[in-house]
């Protein structure tokens, strides 16, 4: 059984529409939540558990959004998870996307900091809310 050692939250947007953060370049990362969790308490076996949401008004044509997490701070530090869905045509309401990913033995520094980045392939993307990434860091 693990035991607990932290848990953080970024919480960006906490309700449905109550950001318009507009995505103006075109496969380019954009940073969305970021979370530092201590590790002190480390015996064997650390893992991390992730999860987030963000919601998104897509422009009326085919989209690909890609979220990425990385462990570090940069786009192109070590990634943890990504996964990319398409929506169609008629989709006119915001959409909610959730994930959930783990990180299992990663290298033990005095923080593990991880970023949530959202990507578009098309302009026309916006970031409404809610938008959350939190995670859990437990050892055996």
């Amino acid at each position: 059984m693990g035991t607990y050692l932290d848990a953080r939250t970024s919480q960006n947007a906490s309700t449905a529409n109550s950001i318009a953060i507009p995505i103006l370049a075109i496969n380019t990362a954009q940073l969305f939540g970021q979370i530092g969790l201590i590790t002190s308490g480390i015996t064997t076996n650390p893992r991390v558990l992730l999860k987030g949401t963000i919601s998104l008004q897509l422009p009326l044509a085919l989209v690909g959004i890609t979220i990425t997490i990385v462990r570090g701070t940069l786009p192109t530090d070590p990634v943890v998870y990504s996964a990319t869905s398409t929506f169609n045509l008629n989709l006119l309401a915001p959409q909610v996307i959730a994930f959930s990913a783990a990180d299992f033995n990663p290298p033990v520094s005095p923080q593990l900091t991880y970023t949530a980045f959202v990507t578009s392939n098309l302009l026309g993307t916006i970031r409404v809310g809610p938008e959350s990434f939190d995670g859990i860091l437990v050892s055996d």
